[in-house]
């Protein structure tokens, strides 16, 4: 029989003495100890290098809907005809909601 010689080992009277009450015990004030961190709290102090762009705006052109397009019933987002799956009872499907 092999014997792993640099393995810590126990006596029996530790061993008699790790009951699951104590490991438990043990194991919580384990998990208590860590610091609980507020992710919103960290995420505000996180900047970018020069990611201001608090005195930006977005200008987007919008277009209506084309002649060749289709609004999709499950997902709601306009899509080009060849795009179109089914049109049961008159509700378009875009063929990503139909798969």
């Amino acid at each position: 029989m092999a014997t792993d010689y640099d393995a810590p080992r126990k006596q029996d009277d530790e061993i008699k003495s790790d009951s699951i009450e104590q490991l438990k015990a043990q194991r919580s004030q384990d998990q208590a100890s860590k610091i609980d961190e507020d992710e919103t709290a960290v995420a505000e102090g996180f900047e970018l290098p020069g990611a201001d762009l608090s005195n930006e705006e977005l200008s987007v052109r919008v277009l209506p809907k084309q002649n060749d397009e289709f609004t999709c019933m499950e997902c709601f987002l306009v899509r080009h005809r060849s795009q179109l799956a089914t049109e049961e009872g008159g509700v378009p499907i875009c063929t990503d909601c139909a798969g």
